[in-house]
């Protein structure tokens, strides 16, 4: 019987060497954890030698993960005729999204870029009737119906701002009585009170009906405001006024994340937003003039008088990106805006000119927030 308890019958698939078979009277391991001789010979001190390297065993199956086990699916198509061949063919053929189609799934997602806290865009032009308001709106709307996150646009116009007329109106509440009660907003809930919300999702802040009154909007409101916004928004647009010495545009300037000048497809629409530009280089902004976006918006039919070529080469030497916005009957309208009365043309430029703005989202460092 001694013999046969020192026959050595199994080894230790880990490598560590025989398995210790217990003698008659010694305690016998707990069931599925073998007994390993700690010091194995010629190693006095307890410790393995640095070239040793356990043999671990490779499993005899193949990857599990999902992409090697399903089969690789093409999307259907989502329009035009190669939509209508998939459906006719009972979904038997399908030959893919077309360039336009795969084109605009890249927009979105840039657009739908991670962004980190709440990144604020300021949108202003020296000069009235270039469409700065409707691109505030229309932009804001793109932001909010693709993304699908929280998305404010703030009424910064001390001349009685419009850009609360581009949306149903919800609430006659304004920035001042934001501001009036800033300290009782703990939830989202409670500033929905102060905001009116589009059918895009968009919401809008508006500014004070009275020019007398919003004249006194400081520097102080504007920061106050955006303190409150900041803590329920991953997105701020804020509507300058056209004058950039009003008393809030000092706050805005230095509080903003991103710059986008307007102008128009006119002479001196242009010349404006150029000038714009020039005075921001004066007064210490070089910084947002080199990382802004200029948008060329078309508020009237186009007459073929200007070269748009010349002016989208003029701000291309100036800023970040350039990007045409075309003129559309919808938003010559002046009211509500409903992005599915868009024409496609309109539609498509606004997305892009969406997903330039979010290519200036600073970049996530996953590292960081999962640290």
């Amino acid at each position: 019987m001694r013999g046969f308890r020192s026959e050595q019958r199994f080894t230790d698939p880990t490598g560590f060497g025989p398995i210790h078979q217990p003698e008659w009277g010694e305690p016998t391991p707990p069931i599925g954890i073998p007994t390993v001789d700690p010091y194995p010979p010629g190693n006095a001190t307890g410790s393995l030698s640095s070239s040793y390297r356990p043999t671990v065993p490779q499993s005899p199956y193949p990857d599990l993960s999902t992409s090697s086990l399903l089969r690789e699916v093409k999307p259907p198509p989502s329009d035009g005729w190669r939509r209508w061949l998939y459906l006719l063919s009972g979904k038997l053929i399908n030959v893919g999204e077309s360039p336009r189609a795969n084109h605009r799934n890249n927009l979105i997602a840039h657009v739908n870029q991670p962004v980190q806290g709440c990144y604020r865009i300021a949108l202003l032009s020296l000069k009235g009737g270039v469409g700065k308001t409707t691109i505030t709106a229309t932009l804001g709307a793109t932001f909010a119906q693709v993304r699908g996150d929280r998305v404010v646009a703030v009424d910064a116009n001390p001349d009685r701002g419009t850009l609360s007329q581009k949306v149903p109106l919800e609430t006659p509440a304004t920035v001042r009585h934001l501001l009036r009660d800033a300290e009782t907003i703990e939830r989202y809930s409670d500033i929905r009170n102060y905001t009116s919300q589009g059918p895009s999702r968009l919401e809008v802040l508006a500014s004070e009906s009275d020019p007398a009154v919003s004249e006194a909007f400081s520097s102080d409101d504007y920061l106050r405001a955006l303190d409150v916004l900041d803590r329920f928004y991953s997105l701020v647009l804020t509507d300058c006024g056209t004058g950039l010495m009003h008393s809030a545009m000092s706050a805005v300037l230095s509080h903003t994340d991103s710059l986008i000048v307007i102008s128009s497809g006119s002479v001196d629409g242009a010349r404006s937003a150029s000038a714009t530009l020039d005075w921001l280089d004066a007064h210490g902004h070089e910084n947002l003039v080199r990382n802004s976006v200029a948008v060329i918006n078309a508020v009237r039919p186009r007459s073929g008088k200007v070269d748009l070529q010349k002016v989208v080469d003029h701000f291309s030497r100036r800023c970040r990106a350039v990007r045409l916005v075309p003129f559309d009957p919808h938003l010559e309208e002046g009211a509500e805006i409903n992005l599915d009365r868009l024409k496609r043309e309109t539609r498509e430029a606004l997305l892009e000119l969406a997903a330039v703005v979010a290519d200036g989202f600073p970049a996530a460092d996953t590292h960081d927030r999962f640290r």
